[in-house]
């Protein structure tokens, strides 16, 4: 699917066609922590780590058994705002990430179906499919999101063109391109996409 990518954003994390997820380079890291902006490196909001108590952090910093752990994410807007809140429960082998309003109240929830080979997750929310986040490569680090016919509404990548890069040199980074505009629950499940991709499988990598 061709990608409209250069049409006019609203400004926020819903409007805009193009969301970077920057995160916050640490020598050591023991919360995850993003800024997302557009693609001129203007700040849209940010993703910050809660709940993460010193015993957590310790665990974190010496061991990889917090990978295993629950993990809760919020999305905030460019006013600090809680607009969409991910949670991953405690797992043992797949994720699952829970996606709720600021209030908790359910948007849907992304479930990873497999381990080996392109690893992909399912968006439904209320039993219903919404959708799947494709990995496209063996490495996972391009992903294709479709909605619930299969058509590609939006792609998580590492870099994309029309983003500057000399903004963005620090941290790792991801690219959500969204195709065109989305309502919910959809929209809030691309947004959660890029910290799904982080959290399942880049986190997990640093810890084995």
């Amino acid at each position: 699917m061709t990608s409209d990518s250069r049409r006019a954003g609203g400004g926020t994390l819903f409007t805009e066609p193009i969301l970077v997820v920057n995160q916050k380079a640490k020598l050591v890291e023991t919360v995850t922590e993003f800024g997302v902006f557009d693609r001129d490196g203007q700040r849209l909001g940010a993703v910050v780590e809660t709940g993460q108590s010193l015993a957590r952090k310790a665990l974190r910093l010496f061991t990889n058994f917090d990978r295993f752990l629950n993990h809760v994410f919020e999305v905030r807007d460019s006013g600090g705002s809680v607009v969409v809140k991910v949670t991953r429960p405690a797992k043992m082998v797949r994720s699952r990430f829970l996606v709720t309003r600021a209030d908790g109240s359910p948007i849907g929830e992304i479930s990873q179906e497999n381990v080996f080979g392109r690893i992909r997750f399912a968006f439904t929310a209320g039993g219903r499919p919404l959708g799947q986040l494709r990995a496209e490569n063996w490495r996972a680090w391009n992903f294709s999101i479709t909605d619930a016919a299969g058509t590609e509404v939006a792609r998580v990548t590492k870099t994309f063109a029309g983003v500057l890069k000399e903004t963005f040199t620090t941290a790792d980074n991801y690219v959500v391109e969204v195709h065109t505009q989305l309502s919910d629950p959809l929209a809030s499940m691309v947004v959660a996409a890029a910290l799904t991709v982080d959290t399942a499988l880049k986190q997990d990598a640093r810890d084995t």
